[in-house]
């Protein structure tokens, strides 16, 4: 009912929100699958898990994510096998039914309930933060991979996948997904916008008299590798401690089951 007065009467969305769809509920562990595919050919990527809620303990309003891992330690090979053959594959063939073949990389945002993978959300792009997860543990050279997608050619190329597990965890500025500052000057970068031993990612930052400020809700991502998931989170972690800035907020528990 808050939600509903929100967005149909407070119009926090503004005119999108004159029409909501009423859904079922669903529970369970999600799992991000982003694929390539060239309208055919469809290769599903390594699993990961987003944290969209603000808090610890998955508690606030939703965000566009506060941190992710890959690979998503609820996806093994069986719920693999019935997602491809299932979910991907007949996602596929419908949008070639209707005449609307896609290529790039299409989103999966899949939820694991009690009845099994249920989709939550399509995107025709990239997720974020999934990718800043996900491209670290790629070996192929993605431009290759983008050609043979651009040429229909996904089929006749092998695409290999890193070990290592890797962790990301934003940085938010205070009080997002609400209202926050933003021009708050940035501490522990380099003159790059990075630091060491962790790859960081800039979401909403500028750069100015010669620092970097913050300029958006999900500041940085700060994102490391590691040989299992809990090496990868202590590293990243490790890298955020290094950083500062004034309001800065993330979440203490991604990765936690």
């Amino acid at each position: 009912i808050h939600a509903i007065t929100s967005i149909m009467e407070d119009k926090i969305f503004g005119e999108s929100g004159n029409r909501v769809i009423i859904e079922e509920f669903l529970s369970g562990p999600e799992v991000s699958i982003l694929a390539f595919t060239d309208g055919k050919t469809i290769i599903p990527m390594v699993s990961s898990m987003d944290h969209k809620r603000v808090n610890d303990g998955d508690f606030g309003p939703n965000t566009g994510g506060m941190g992710t891992i890959s690979p998503n330690p609820y996806y093994d090979e069986t719920i693999n096998k019935y997602c491809v053959e299932n979910i991907f594959l007949p996602t596929i063939k419908a949008m070639n039914n209707e005449q609307r073949p896609f290529k790039g990389c299409l989103y999966f945002g899949l939820m694991l309930t009690k009845n099994g993978p249920k989709v939550i959300e399509y995107n025709a792009r990239f997720g974020d933060p999934e990718t800043q997860v996900i491209l670290p543990r790629l070996k192929t050279p993605l431009i290759d991979i983008i050609e043979a997608t651009i040429e229909e050619k996904l089929d006749s190329i092998e695409i290999k996948w890193d070990n290592n597990a890797c962790a990301c965890v934003i940085l938010a500025s205070g009080g997002y997904p609400g209202t926050y500052r933003k021009g708050l000057p940035i501490t522990g970068l380099d003159q790059n916008g990075q630091a060491p031993n962790i790859t960081v990612y800039h979401s909403g930052t500028s750069y100015v008299n010669n620092e970097f400020q913050t300029n958006g809700g999900r500041v940085l991502g700060i994102t490391a590798t590691g040989k299992t998931i809990e090496e990868a989170i202590r590293n990243a972690y490790s890298g955020i401690s290094k950083i500062y800035f004034e309001g800065c907020h993330y979440r203490k528990d991604i990765g936690n089951k």
